[in-house]
């Protein structure tokens, strides 16, 4: 066993606390099976199918080990992994997988929060114990072949080139182009979208949209015991890495690499798994990078399967809609994360926390330091609660909602030591009126952007040591906040104002700074504002 150490543990109950962020690696004899004994041909033209089946077969049937995946182009469908086997590409080792839908069956699994009729992923397991993919090799999902393309994200010869190699393009709505492999595919998501709603859950059902049903590239079911140690994963048809219900999982010295136009073409997915840890790991990617969920609604409150023990260490980000990520399916609770010493370079959002009503659960327990930010397109920090399946952080309103299982609770979340060094805007909070965000502690922030602070709906909220740098806009605008409290901050506003509250339910905003009321650092509030709201000392 080996002891990984939360990286935040401090006080009392750091002896309890060590014990439950204990990950568990695989064990797994030390045999090997060279999968060239079995058939496998590296040409890139050989289908090696069979040969990998045979290979697995053998290996489990000894009791377990190592299959040995020497340089060459290995051509395959899908792989079915089995209890104590380890994949080892070497390197100069690449696993593309075929193009060929039919070569993926139809099997009861899941995506985005829901359990559901997917293809089967390229590589898959479910309810296994003490599985390895190691090796300095490469794994190709052929996601090309699979996925959708928005006409926005593809230059005009890029899209000519696309369109006239087959597939069909949707223009319905007068929306923006959309190239589709298939026209199975196009019209796939109305289908299995009834049918979902329909609580259809025969496998046959759903094979006229085959198409549409496009697999994360490695799914991993209910396991236990997992690694993932030095190969680079690639241009998966959907979600790249997606572990779900596991426990003792253990990513470390992967790359992660998709399109950076790939619809759906996440990263590494954490799924309502326990006992977790990510290091020293680089994501270059589509859509969020490293993103912790754990169901989607009243699913994923049923379900009850929180994501919780899990640690993040240093990885690096290239690109992503989030460089790390929790939500937006989170129904299940997320919970007892530490985060620290990664990098994000040209993410549209560094770290990225959203929900919606109807998800409910709760997130609690989060611990962010020494994370490192440069060129973040959007915010750098940003909790949006009305997400809409969209791009970007979206902005709420005033208006409230009555509380209920169906509310998202974000709560006890700290964020330390952190550089930005160029953003839309430093921080962004978007709560509901209804549930704000509780108890956000932000010190230590040195932080380069357009736009400041901008929080609307918190309670118990801390910024302390933050030195800010915009260009627009008050320093920090504290919108129907209750309980803030404001020490150490520098800069100015580019409106000339350090602090800005507004909203007629604000209260209990405390600024320690000295020197406010000097010149590009007043406090100004609204008129709906009620006397006595700021607290100075």
């Amino acid at each position: 066993m080996n002891t990984y150490y939360s990286p935040l543990g401090t006080g009392e109950g750091v002896e309890s606390d060590t014990k439950a962020y204990e990950v568990s690696l695989p064990v797994i004899p030390a045999r090997d099976f060279q999968i060239t004994d079995y058939g496998a041909v590296g040409d890139g033209l050989t289908d090696n199918t069979e040969m990998f089946r045979l290979a697995i077969a053998a290996c489990a049937e000894a009791g377990g080990g190592r299959i040995v995946i020497p340089a060459g182009v290995w051509l395959t469908g899908p792989i079915v992994l089995r209890s104590r086997i380890e994949l080892h590409v070497q390197a100069g080792a690449l696993v593309t997988f075929s193009r060929n839908f039919d070569q993926y069956p139809l099997i009861a699994s899941s995506f985005e929060g829901w359990q559901a009729v997917r293809c089967q992923s390229p590589i898959d397991g479910e309810q296994l114990e003490d599985i390895a993919i190691t090796g300095e090799g490469i794994w190709d999902g052929g996601g090309e072949a699979w996925r959708p393309v928005k006409r926005s994200k593809m230059t005009a010869s890029q899209w000519n080139r696309l369109v006239s190699s087959g597939g069909v393009v949707d223009h319905a709505g007068g929306d923006e182009a959309i190239w589709w492999p298939s026209t199975s595919a196009l019209e796939g998501g109305a289908i299995a979208n009834r049918l979902h709603l329909e609580q259809v859950c025969d496998v046959a059902a759903y094979e006229e949209v085959r198409d549409f049903l496009r697999p994360n590239m490695v799914s991993l079911r209910q396991c236990k015991r997992v690694l993932l140690d030095g190969p680079t994963f690639q241009n998966s048809p959907a979600w790249n890495l997606h572990p779900w219900a596991s426990e003792h999982v253990t990513i470390r010295n992967v790359s992660v690499r998709n399109p950076w136009f790939s619809q759906n073409g996440d990263g590494l997915d954490i799924e309502s798994c326990r006992h977790v840890l990510v290091e020293q790991s680089v994501f270059d990617v589509g859509d969020d990078a490293i993103c912790l969920k754990s169901g989607k609604d009243a699913e994923g409150r049923e379900l009850s399967l929180p994501s919780e023990y899990i640690t993040i260490r240093n990885c690096t980000v290239y690109h992503g809609h989030g460089g790390f990520v929790i939500g937006s399916e989170m129904s299940g609770g997320v919970r007892h994360v530490r985060v620290s010493d990664c990098t994000f370079i040209g993410t549209d959002i560094g770290l990225r926390f959203k929900s919606a009503r109807g998800r409910g659960g709760v997130v609690e327990d989060i611990q962010v330091e020494r994370i490192y930010m440069k060129d973040i397109i959007m915010e750098a920090i940003s909790f949006s609660f009305f997400y809409a399946n969209q791009e970007g952080s979206a902005r709420g309103s005033d208006l409230t909602q009555e509380v209920s299982e169906e509310t998202p609770v974000f709560r006890d979340i700290q964020i330390s030591d952190v550089v930005c060094a160029g953003a839309e805007t430093a921080l962004l909070v978007s709560g509901l009126p209804e549930m704000p965000l509780d108890g956000l502690v932000i010190q230590g922030y040195t932080v380069t952007a357009r736009n400041g602070v901008q929080c609307a709906h918190a309670k118990h909220l801390r910024i302390a040591e933050m030195n800010a740098h915009i260009t627009e806009g008050s320093l920090i605008h504290l919108h129907q906040c209750k309980g803030a409290e404001l020490e150490a901050i520098e800069g100015v506003g580019a409106d000339g104002r350090l602090l800005m509250v507004t909203g007629h339910e604000s209260a209990g905003i405390v600024c320690r700074e000295s020197d406010a009321d000097t010149e590009g650092r007043q406090i100004s509030v609204g008129p709906e504002v009620r006397s006595g709201v700021i607290i100075r000392r």
